[in-house]
């Protein structure tokens, strides 16, 4: 279970950057050469998926759970933005129930 979150954390942080990097292009906070490490970034995404065994369905649910917990920190780490109580409520819920669909995937 652990390398399996650690494999999402990988993941959405992955995801996060291949699309944090085309918006700070776009809106001119950075060079047209973000899009080389972005489009990497996605890339690596895209195949860190394939690395779980489990039905495709199954991993994408429990990975978006992950995925919403790791934007939150992003929020605050990158974004400088402190989250909300119901910011952090909402990922805390989202891992539940992402811990929910994982421990019944193994029943």
């Amino acid at each position: 279970m652990t390398k399996t979150f650690g494999l999402f954390l990988l993941t959405a942080i992955a995801e996060l950057l291949g699309c944090y990097l085309p918006m700070l292009w776009l809106n001119n906070k950075g060079s047209v050469w973000l899009l080389l490490p972005a489009a990497i970034s996605l890339l690596l995404f895209v195949w860190l998926l394939t690395l779980h065994p489990i039905a495709s369905g199954r991993v994408y649910a429990a990975y978006g759970a992950v995925y919403i917990a790791t934007a939150i920190f992003w929020l605050w780490s990158v974004d400088g933005v402190s989250p909300r109580w119901t910011d952090l409520l909402g990922a805390g819920l989202a891992l539940t129930g992402a811990a929910v669909i994982a421990l019944g995937a193994r029943a």
